[in-house]
């Protein structure tokens, strides 16, 4: 069955297949049940696996000669059902809400001349094929028109059904429109954030079937880092701040997406919603004015910055620390940790003209004093300014002496807990992406601990892990449970300090630069570490340009004492500390900084 219908969505792509295909029982030859015919019998398309979306329902309506795609749904038989408008579409735009207006008559497709539409039309079209009041309308947004540009100006008074209910007339520029001038228009999108001050705030919720709804993604989750951001990116909000499940008194209608959809890449408003009840939503919060463009995650970037609807990139010479200490707090991330121009590509949106003057302590960047560049608009290439701001920090491992093992937990809505795992398990590889996040290098073991009652924990769905996700990125929900992950990471022991000291110049640490010694001086190097474990044992490893030797001793007091006489050039090269400790049954081991010696003078 699921074949079958893969094959039908092959088939639709074709542009030979017109004939093939219909909406049946619909009030419209426009709208109804999807049906395909099979040797000489029509038969109703299934939607089995969730896989149509608005861009597979806007070829169907295509092929048939309709316009765009106003809805699209399953009914209570798992059939798929569409609706087109009859006789209005939006081509060669961005998405289904934009692009250059065509309006079918007498069987022929044709453009609209900017003299002939305005506003009050432009709020019927959006109306009629789904979308939210027009956002933008002008000549030529969307490209010159193919299809021939009608002569009939449009008189609606904003409230009819269709543009062609309403009423019209012979157009007074004859059939004449200039270069530049067929109608281009932008639909606000479907989607909104509500319950907050601010549009880039709130729960999200949907329009469908002209039907205002909270979102609930179906057998999935949201994460911070991929989802958050295409709703954000979708309302022309800044960078994701944060995500969380909110849960309501009781159940309501919602509209149920796909996680499928999205994880196709699809845009939400193009995923195929079906109904459904529950009693918690997704909220959202986005930075309005700021964001980070092309980084490796939500926390890097090249810097853009709103003003007057618009987004342009920022000078180096006008932003410095304190400036990026707020856009990072902004966006919900830690300190920056990197600030460089170029960092993250050639500006492609424009540069502005505007200095900003932080203290550091304010909330945003547009609550900074600014003042007109010195640059005067002029920013060299390689000038735009790049930024990577630290990860949040909400996991950690506890209940061990080193921050690489121990109990997971994460925090959220500024609770910490233990974490569970939701719709799977934990194996090595799973394990590995905690330890990397915190930096804490492979995984050794992962197990599961019964504790002696249950308690709250963060609920993770494993598939937010294996999309690729960061652990600290996945939106987590209420749970209880009795059971705790405990995780072993590589990086359990920290890093061993390296000591010289001499008969003639007493102790100094290692340092990059070098330790000098006068030759015939008796020295010794000490290795010491931060008390984590008993027992173990040092290893002295000396490398030269001409061999490399090593020597170990038993640690006494977390430390051991190599000692040297008659210091030679045979001494001069590079030392290095590696701690063993064997511990959870499992070696472990951890190597200093460098010690670069040098021994100067004569015998």
């Amino acid at each position: 069955m699921e074949q079958t219908a893969l094959m039908l969505l092959l088939c639709l792509c074709s542009s030979a297949l017109s004939d093939e295909v219909r909406l049946a029982a619909g009030r419209s030859r426009c709208g109804g049940r999807l049906e395909k015919e099979d040797l000489g019998d029509w038969k109703p398309v299934k939607y089995w696996n969730w896989n149509w979306n608005i861009t597979s329902a806007a070829v169907a309506c295509r092929q048939l000669h309709c316009g765009s795609v106003v809805s699209i749904r399953r009914d209570d038989d798992d059939n798929v059902q569409i609706v087109c408008s009859d006789s209005v579409r939006l081509v060669q735009g961005t998405n289904r809400c934009s692009g250059r207006l065509e309006v079918k008559t007498n069987q022929s497709w044709s453009s609209v001349c900017e003299k002939d539409f305005d506003l009050q039309d432009a709020e019927v079209v959006c109306r009629e094929i789904g979308c939210g009041p027009p956002s933008v309308l002008q000549g030529a947004l969307y490209g010159e028109p193919e299809a021939p540009v009608g002569s009939r100006e449009f008189l609606c008074e904003g409230s009819e059904s269709a543009l062609l209910n309403c009423s019209s007339r012979k157009s007074s520029v004859r059939n004449s429109c200039s270069p530049g001038q067929a109608v281009g228009l932008t639909c606000s999108v479907p989607i909104r954030l509500v319950g907050e001050t601010s549009r880039c705030g709130g729960r999200l919720e949907m329009l469908h079937q002209k039907d205002w709804r909270p979102v609930h993604v179906w057998t999935s989750y949201w994460d911070k880092n991929s989802t958050a951001a295409v709703v954000c990116a979708e309302l022309d909000c800044g960078s994701a701040v944060s995500a969380r499940n909110s849960e309501k008194a009781s159940k309501r209608p919602v509209w149920l997406i796909s996680s499928a959809c999205l994880n196709s890449g699809s845009a939400l408003r193009n995923c195929l919603p079906g109904d459904g009840t529950i009693d918690w939503s997704h909220e959202f919060i986005c930075s309005d004015s700021v964001r980070l463009v092309q980084g490796t995650n939500r926390c890097s970037g090249r810097l853009e910055v709103k003003t007057n609807q618009s987004w342009s990139s920022v000078c180096e010479k006008d932003f410095d620390l304190q400036d990026a200490e707020v856009v990072c707090r902004e966006i919900g991330c830690g300190s920056p940790s990197v600030l460089q121009g170029a960092l993250y590509g050639e500006a492609e949106a424009p540069v502005g003209s505007r200095e900003f003057l932080c203290e550091g302590s304010e909330s945003a960047l547009l609550n900074c004093s600014s003042r007109k560049s010195s640059v005067r608009n002029s920013c060299s290439p390689g000038q735009a300014v790049g930024l990577t701001c630290s990860g949040p920090d909400n996991i950690r491992l506890v209940g061990e002496t080193s921050r690489c093992a121990g109990r997971l937990e994460m925090k959220h809505q500024e609770d910490w807990r233990p974490v569970e795992v939701w719709g799977g398990y934990w194996d090595k590889s799973s394990a590995a992406v905690v330890c990397a996040e915190l930096d804490c290098g492979s995984a050794v073991s992962v197990r599961k601990t019964k504790e002696a009652s249950e308690r709250p924990v963060w609920s993770i769905f494993t598939d937010c892990l294996q999309s690729g996700s960061a652990l600290r990125n996945c939106l987590p929900d209420n749970g209880t449970s009795d059971e705790s992950l405990e995780f072993i990471c590589s990086g359990l022991l920290v890093e061993p300090l390296i000591f010289l000291s001499s008969s003639t110049d007493g102790v100094s640490t290692a340092r990059k630069q070098g330790s000098e010694l006068l030759i015939g001086s008796d020295f010794s190097i000490m290795c010491s570490i931060r008390p984590q474990y008993e027992g173990g044992s040092f290893q002295l490893i000396f490398s030269s340009s001409n061999y490399t030797l090593n020597h170990t001793l038993p640690a006494v007091n977390h430390s051991a004492l190599f000692l040297f006489a008659a210091a030679g050039h045979a001494h001069q090269g590079t030392y290095r500390c590696v701690s063993h400790v064997y511990v959870f049954s499992h070696n472990f081991s951890s190597m200093s900084q460098p010690l670069n010696l040098t021994v100067s003078g004569k015998l």
